[in-house]
């Protein structure tokens, strides 16, 4: 559940100066239900999202937390920043990506670039990174990323999401050698408040997302995790 807004904040920020957003979503997670290899897979995770954008730039960062009926059992957290100071629509990116349970500390830099529609209905953004992934046996590699953000029926509905493809040297859980990660998390939203007799300041959003992955963390193959998800946007 990660940069599902950043590129659309980072378009407006260049047009409209500063611009702030947040939001927290609650995800109740269906991949113990669909896969016996994930019978200790929390069921419940939040995600926290911010961005702010300034005369510089613009920060952004999330932060995943997922739950047993013990607490939080593990965590994960991206922080990036865009740096433009050029009306061309490429920026410079920096990341740091890192968390619990055996996650490697990510550095990550290159360059992101964003394309939006006139009204900003239609925003896409694409980066090209270098990603130091510190203790690994092959510590230097790189990143591609995508993101998207689509609002349909005057912004009755959302269709956002990313996709990164990274080269990262590691096993699964039976030991087989992989190099490469793919993951992708679109998300589907109805935006409550967009409704007729809704009031306008219900910023509830419910939808779903859907991660799709191959060769991701200790996992063997392709997997498709879906969620059933609420999101409250401040």
């Amino acid at each position: 559940m990660k940069k599902l807004f950043l590129f659309a904040f980072i378009l407006l920020s260049v047009c409209a100066g500063k611009v702030m957003a947040q939001n927290i979503q609650l995800h109740y997670d269906l991949g113990r239900a669909l896969y016996k290899s994930l019978d200790e897979r929390p069921w419940v995770t939040t995600t926290v999202e911010m961005f702010k954008a300034d005369k510089w730039g613009s920060t952004y960062f999330f932060v995943d937390m997922d739950y047993t009926d013990k607490g939080v059992s593990s965590a994960y957290w991206e922080i990036s920043r865009e740096l433009k100071f050029w009306k061309a629509p490429v920026s410079a990116h920096v990341e740091y990506n890192g968390g619990l349970n055996y996650i490697n500390n990510a550095f990550l830099g290159g360059a992101t670039y964003s394309w939006n529609s006139n009204d900003f209905s239609k925003v896409f953004g694409v980066q090209v990174l270098y990603k130091y992934i510190q203790k690994n046996e092959k510590p230097h590699n790189f990143q591609l990323t995508g993101t998207w953000t689509l609002n349909f029926c005057k912004e009755k509905f959302t269709f956002s999401g990313f996709a990164d493809f990274w080269r990262e040297k590691h096993f699964d859980a039976d030991g087989n050698n992989h190099d490469f990660v793919f993951i992708s998390e679109p998300q589907f939203w109805v935006n409550l408040n967009k409704f007729k007799h809704v009031n306008k300041d219900l910023n509830l959003s419910v939808g779903t997302e859907w991660e799709l992955s191959t060769d991701f963390a200790d996992r063997n193959g392709f997997y498709f995790i879906p969620t059933l998800a609420m999101k409250w946007s401040f």
